[in-house]
């Protein structure tokens, strides 16, 4: 299958030619139905003669088992035979054994939920084996790898939309002659933005006839559009109201990245996938004051809009010609269409079809709004949520202090102090990349050695990565904050901003991972519970940031956030060695086996 034929340009294409360029094999001639999906309906022949794939009658001992599947068999019930001819000469369409086998179950007193299973079952549309190209868990290295990196850009493209603002509150404050702390805002009301959307745009891709790539593309389309009034904006109030949309509307790729990446790598290989994810939005957050301070300096906070702006529209523009499905679900519903298109067949359905209608609107409200609130509850999640939220808090109120560090104790201009956050950026390069070593010699054995035997991987595996995270976050702040002294190189703060880096990705990972495989059939909601949640605490802080580092100074204010992660170290080391049993008294998490 082709990756362009999966992309929003490539389906435009082909409906646009009504199928003749980049059709998918159910279009093509030669294409053979399998067995279980022709149904023997009386009709067929008029629905399937004249498509391409109607060559007329099989050979006698032509079979619609896959190759592999009829390997070494002779002909027999399951193999096609000459159909018979009526008065004009023509073919009837062909059936298969499946067919007799299903009357005679409908007929040897088989009860009726057995006969509605039968029915079920042999109209099922699924992949067309084990190998199936279509299924994004079998494409190849290369495919998945391209598809991370453009989720990877995709996710850098929008959180950099964060911080990138942050040089340009003073001058923002000085323009509209508003406070420092409404000036503020701009970042607080992004973070809330996109800490809210996922509740409401998230879900979307979790519907099997939408998929994935049109929240993706549109919600993308939306957040660039508003770029470009925001940089034109011409008092505080337009500009904040702007902001949260924009924050609001690019959430779908900070959301549901993730799920995209579930849906190519299995369990084994996940970590890696989801560990490079993280990195990119690591680097946002980072890589934005870098940025938006040189373009302030030279050209004003306007200028730490309009990179935003290019960035985002370029990267939508990739995307729409470059982005393949990866929603199985999606895929199928698709593939379903075609195949009742082809054979005229209306009971032939995807899983995520029959599963979309028999959800009532109750059922999806409850899916979507109430259950990530009501899961926040949860022991588990409760204090884990807590703790990535806290991390999320400390690093943009932390974020407030470089400015103090950089320009007022070592002389840096607005844009060279953008070079400090560099340190964060080399440091989690390198833990990814130790991280990477580790998942290679113990997390992908045990996962492996879990699944040959039959068993479900603990998620308790997932949390070892986070005890070093827990203790990385209090060193690189009391490092940061007690050597950020004139008679002190500015490299040694640097340097020591790097174990942010180390604490915050091996925590995002470990957290997200458990929680991802402790609560499985509610992934979705928990981890759209936990978006918001860090992102309505993360935003908050940085309100009173500065008023906490006038009044403690920069070594006190990094000293009591550096406390507070101290108080939340306990926690994966309680989750590791007490998570299997509070998950058996959970309703929602799942059991040991």
């Amino acid at each position: 299958m082709s990756l362009f034929q999966e992309t929003l340009a490539g389906q435009i294409l082909h409906h646009g030619s009504r199928k003749r360029l980049f059709p998918y094999p159910e279009q093509q001639p030669g294409y053979v139905l399998p067995p279980h999906l022709l149904g023997g309906q009386a009709g067929d022949e008029a629905r399937l003669k004249g498509h391409p794939a109607w060559e007329g009658p099989p050979a006698a001992n032509r079979s619609l088992e896959p190759p592999r599947e009829r390997e070494g068999r002779e002909s027999d019930a399951s193999t096609l035979v000459e159909p018979p001819t009526g008065a004009s000469g023509d073919a009837t369409p062909p059936r298969t054994a499946g067919d007799g086998l299903e009357e005679v179950r409908l007929e040897d007193g088989t009860s009726d939920a057995e006969k509605e299973k039968i029915r079920a079952r042999e109209s099922l549309v699924d992949w067309y084996g084990p190998d199936d190209p279509a299924n994004p868990m079998n494409w190849s290295t290369g495919r998945k790898v391209f598809v991370t990196a453009l989720i990877c850009l995709l996710t850098f493209s929008v959180y950099i939309g964060s911080a990138i603002y942050s040089p340009g509150i003073p001058d923002v404050s000085q323009e509209f002659g508003a406070s420092s702390t409404t000036a503020a805002l701009g970042l607080t009301l992004f973070v809330f933005g996109y800490g809210l959307g996922p509740m409401f745009l998230a879900p979307l891709s979790e519907i099997p006839s939408i998929g994935r790539n049109p929240p993706y593309l549109a919600t993308l389309a939306i957040f660039v559009a508003l770029q470009y009034p925001t940089a034109l904006a011409t008092n505080i109030h337009t500009l904040l109201a702007l902001r949260f949309l924009a924050g609001f509307f690019g959430s779908p790729s900070l959301a549901t990245g993730g799920a995209t990446l579930s849906d190519m790598f299995g369990p084994a290989h996940r970590p890696y996938a989801i560990g490079i994810w993280g990195l990119a939005a690591v680097c946002g957050p980072v890589l934005g004051p870098l940025v938006g301070g040189f373009a302030s300096e030279k050209l004003g906070w306007r200028w730490t809009i309009w990179p935003l702006a290019f960035l985002a529209s370029a990267t939508l523009i990739i995307l729409c010609f470059t982005l393949p499905e990866t929603s199985a679900h999606n895929i199928l519903v698709r593939r379903a269409r075609r195949l009742r298109a082809l054979t005229g067949n209306k009971g032939l359905q995807s899983e995520g079809e029959r599963e979309q209608a028999s959800m009532t609107g109750r059922e999806a409200v409850m899916t979507s709004f109430v259950r990530p609130f009501t899961l926040s509850i949860e022991p588990i999640v409760f204090f884990l949520n807590l703790y990535i939220a806290l991390v999320y808090a400390i690093l943009y109120t932390w974020f407030e202090s470089f400015p103090l560090v950089f320009v007022d104790i070592y002389g840096f201009t607005p844009g060279t102090e953008g070079l400090a956050y560099l340190g964060i950026f080399v440091g989690a390069i390198l833990t990814y990349a130790l991280y990477c070593l580790y998942v290679r010699a113990y997390l992908e054995p045990a996962v492996l050695a879990s699944l040959r035997s039959g068993r479900r991987p603990e998620p308790e595996d997932r949390l070892p990565p986070a005890f070093l995270g827990a203790f990385a976050i209090p060193l690189c702040l009391f490092w940061f904050g007690w050597t950020a002294r004139a008679d002190i190189p500015w490299i040694v703060p640097v340097i020591g901003s790097s174990f942010f880096s180390v604490g915050a990705f091996l925590l995002f990972n470990s957290v997200l991972n458990y929680l991802g495989d402790a609560y499985s059939r509610y992934a979705a909601s928990v981890l759209a519970g936990n978006d918001l949640f860090r992102s309505y605490v993360g935003g908050a802080f940085p309100l009173f940031a500065g008023a906490m580092f006038a009044h403690l100074g920069v070594g006190g204010g990094n000293s009591l956030l550096g406390g507070l992660s101290i108080v939340m170290i306990p926690i994966p080391f309680v989750l590791y060695f007490y998570g299997p049993r509070i998950r058996e008294w959970s309703k929602y998490a799942d059991k040991d086996e």
